[in-house]
């Protein structure tokens, strides 16, 4: 695995200490994420009481070398589509934002980092579950 796509669990989890994210994160040569993931962060941190920490935090995460933020384009769209019919197909829905979460992971090639188990319903997208 050399490129990850980090899932809003997984950064909340490195934050807290998790060692397992952090030995993951040493791992890897590139570190995702997304605009949806950059939301959910944004908006957990706008109810949180350690606001201006946390965006510092995620800005200075944001900096380093290894991170880069993929873009949700038409691309993106056309992925969240296909997922979408075949868990509704199969009667599995999941989260709206953890499909397009999918959707990237799936249109870069990326493996998504996750404490979340309903990734494992999207057999397109390969997953990796933290604890």
């Amino acid at each position: 695995m050399k490129e990850i796509l980090l899932d809003t669990s997984a950064y909340s989890a490195l934050f807290r200490g998790n060692d397992q994210v952090k030995e993951i994160l040493q791992e890897v040569v590139e570190v995702a994420l997304n605009p949806v993931i950059l939301g959910e962060l944004q908006s957990g941190f706008s109810s949180g009481h350690f606001e201006d920490k946390n965006r510092q935090l995620l800005k200075d995460f944001m900096l380093t070398p290894r991170v880069r933020v993929y873009p949700v384009d038409l691309e993106t769209s056309e992925r969240y589509a296909s997922i979408w019919a075949y868990l509704r197909g199969e009667g599995t829905p999941i989260p709206t934002n953890d499909l397009w979460i999918a959707a990237s992971a799936m249109q870069h090639g990326l493996t998504v980092l996750t404490a979340d188990m309903h990734f494992l319903k999207v057999p397109q997208v390969l997953t990796r579950i933290i604890e």
